[in-house]
């Protein structure tokens, strides 16, 4: 079923030092002395980045909050304190859809290292998660959906959603623990492991498109959509893979990921926006961001703890599943008995994929492979439009409804 959601309240609130754990909701200021949120005052601060341009106010950071708001677990800054932002905007094209009951006992979410009590947005939804979910195009026309891949948002897809909209029914989503989707505490009703990802996945898809859907992925995510795949076959009119992990050179995450899942310094940098949003997205590949695109990937992580703990727990999952789930893959896409037309899209200037092993492996698995010599590991941000014409023309060789 589909929601419509208020959205959430984009005020900043209290910087945290990163030489602090960010993980606890006390804060340090006033020379250095904790002090609770029932004592805190507002904190105002100025920041600037690296290469400030005078002439730019974009370069500058504001930090103005009140103790009220956030989960006292990140802080935020920036154009969030000035009003209307482009998060905004992505957020009232969108809509909630519930899918996939909520597991775990009903308790409280509670931090992992203090044990105090954490924000309403790190809490399970009541019974069955929210999904953030944006479509594009009419209903009736065969429908498309976009996943994105570990880390990122269904915004990564805004280039593509438009040229998809004028044939077909194209839906993106963020992943729970990402983006604007339920982001429950680890332990307390979603424990961010590959198989339950697999089991959300068919969820979701049943409850937003009844006849046969094409499904899009991008990167790590790849092999979970890979293993929902192989037990709904039925299900599928063409598969399309944007830079997967395929080959055992692929199945251990980036150091740029991997970070997330040390102990303790994990906690620390998952907290840090900068980051988690705009280093994981920009290293891997030329692309460059935008402030107005990076306002939209900090937010989750400039507003709660909650988008951190969820990155943390899912890079321990990937650390510790992904060999397996990339090996499955292998077995499933060069099965005789796979049916579904399988295209692997591939962005040659990924670096964190080698490319070595991919175009024998789509030889060996008899699956079409397309080469996009511009883009990196996150394809529908460098060759946004390029993709969404590449799509249109996959899947309108056959549609099965």
């Amino acid at each position: 079923m589909a929601i419509q959601g208020k959205p959430p309240t984009l005020f900043s609130h209290q910087f945290q030092s990163s030489l602090c754990s960010p993980t606890s909701s006390l804060s340090l200021v006033n020379g250095g002395s904790f002090k609770s949120k029932a004592q805190r005052k507002p904190l105002t601060l100025r920041l600037s980045r690296s290469t400030p341009n005078a002439n730019d106010p974009q370069d500058d950071y504001l930090i103005d909050a009140p103790v009220s708001a956030g989960d006292g677990f990140s802080f935020s800054g920036g154009k969030y304190s000035d009003g209307p932002n482009p998060s905004d905007e992505w957020f009232k094209q969108g809509k909630f859809v519930k899918a996939y009951p909520v597991g775990g006992t009903g308790e409280k979410a509670k931090d992992p290292i203090f044990g105090l009590t954490m924000g309403a947005g790190s809490q399970a939804s009541g019974d069955v998660f929210r999904w953030f979910s944006v479509e594009s195009g009419n209903a009736d026309n065969p429908t498309v959906i976009l996943i994105h891949g570990f880390p990122s948002q269904a915004y990564s897809y805004r280039k593509v959603l438009p040229v998809l909209s004028k044939n077909y029914h194209a839906i993106a989503f963020d992943w729970l623990g990402f983006g604007f989707s339920d982001k429950p505490q680890p332990r307390y009703g979603f424990d961010y492991t590959l198989s339950e990802y697999v089991s959300a996945l068919e969820s979701f898809v049943n409850e937003v498109a009844t006849n046969k859907v094409s499904l899009v992925v991008q990167g790590y995510f790849s092999p979970v959509v890979a293993k929902y795949a192989s037990k709904n076959q039925e299900k599928l009119n063409d598969l399309i893979l944007l830079n997967p992990p395929l080959t055992a050179k692929h199945a251990n995450l980036p150091s740029t990921l991997s970070i997330f899942s040390n102990f303790l310094l994990g906690e620390i940098f998952s907290q840090d926006p900068l980051r988690a949003s705009d280093k994981a997205l920009t290293s891997c590949g030329p692309y460059a961001m935008k402030e107005d695109d990076a306002m939209v990937y900090r937010r989750p992580y400039l507003t709660s703890g909650s988008s951190g703990f969820a990155l943390n727990a899912i890079s321990r999952a990937m650390k510790k599943e992904l060999k397996a789930y990339v090996e499955a893959t292998k077995v499933i896409l060069m099965d005789k008995n796979w049916k579904v037309r399988t295209t692997v899209c591939w962005g040659q200037r990924d670096r964190w994929l080698n490319y070595d092993e991919v175009e024998d492996f789509c030889k060996n698995s008899n699956h079409k492979l397309i080469e996009l010599p511009m883009a990196g590991h996150h394809v529908q941000e460098d060759s946004g439009e390029e993709l969404g014409g590449i799509i249109s023309g996959l899947i309108s060789r056959r549609i099965v409804t």
